[in-house]
């Protein structure tokens, strides 16, 4: 196989907590993922000509080795010692700096392809193994699905599926630094009402019940309390959504993407149009999540 085509799914968070700051400064978290279909496009090609070549869609994106893609390529090259090189074509749909893990999955849709095209043999285990060493939530991306992530994210364990839904992701036209984010938590100090309810949202997956998951993401998100003061135009697409019927509105990871969980699909229609004509947000996408853990990239 000289060429494969492989789709990178996007994440959203049901559900984020941050338990402690530890002292060797990583923080401790308790988080619930959620794959939805929103993906970027990405193509291997074998080269003869050895060397890792990256063209993507996006002109501020790196096309060298500071790209995730490149580093999860060169990690196969140089550990299976792999003959000749790989062009790789990214395009990307995913908001970029959103919350949404896009280069993560772009890394973990890499790796996959790679192990298929080169024969490597490695399980879907050894191959996450392999993606922490590139991020965090490389791992989480392989998996995919619904699934409850604790330790400093790395420890991953799968969940029911999330209910069938339609999702509503919005991405203002700002920027957010996770580094500042999590900098200005101030984990070990925050109060007991200030954290989430993981239990509660992974007993109503247990119970597919879309609208008791809905009710115990309220205040589901800790960075809130951190990003939304710094950009209330969060709070407004939030305020928005839940307007006009959304069932919870939550920001995802540091921010600052918010998606909303409608079960009337119109009455998602009608959110989006309103967040797209007052312009609070710069991209939007109507979606489902994704739950077949079967279906490759």
């Amino acid at each position: 196989m000289d060429k494969m085509q492989l789709k990178a799914l996007a994440k959203i968070n049901l559900g984020l907590d941050v338990l402690r700051r530890r002292e060797d400064g990583y923080h401790e978290v308790r988080m619930i993922m959620q794959t939805v279909r929103i993906f970027d496009r990405i193509q291997l090609v074998k080269q003869e000509r050895s060397g890792i070549r990256v063209r993507t869609n996006l002109y501020y994106l790196p096309a060298n080795e500071n790209n995730l893609v490149y580093k999860a390529a060169n990690l196969l090259f140089e550990e299976f010692g792999l003959d000749g090189g790989l062009s790789i074509d990214l395009k990307k749909y995913i908001p970029v700096a959103a919350g949404m893990a896009g280069g993560s999955s772009d890394a973990a849709a890499v790796l996959y392809g790679m192990n298929r095209m080169y024969g490597l043999g490695l399980s879907q285990e050894e191959l996450m193994k392999r993606g922490v060493k590139i991020g965090a939530d490389v791992p989480y991306c392989l998996m995919r699905g619904t699934a409850l992530a604790e330790g400093i994210g790395e420890v991953l364990s799968p969940l029911p599926p999330m209910p069938p839904c339609n999702i509503l992701v919005a991405k203002p036209g700002i920027s957010v630094s996770t580094k500042f984010v999590y900098e200005n938590l101030h984990a070990n100090e925050l109060k007991e009402e200030q954290h989430p309810d993981i239990d509660g949202i992974l007993e109503a997956l247990r119970r597919q019940d879309l609208k008791g998951m809905a009710e115990c993401m309220r205040n589901g998100n800790v960075l809130e309390t951190v990003t939304v003061p710094a950009h209330p135009v969060i709070q407004k697409i939030k305020d928005t959504m839940e307007s006009q019927g959304a069932l919870a509105a939550l920001m995802s990871g540091s921010g600052p993407t918010v998606f909303g969980i409608f079960e009337d699909r119109n009455k998602a229609r009608r959110a989006m149009a309103l967040l797209r004509k007052s312009r609070l947000a710069k991209q939007l996408f109507l979606t489902t999540p994704y739950n077949n853990r079967r279906e490759k990239p």
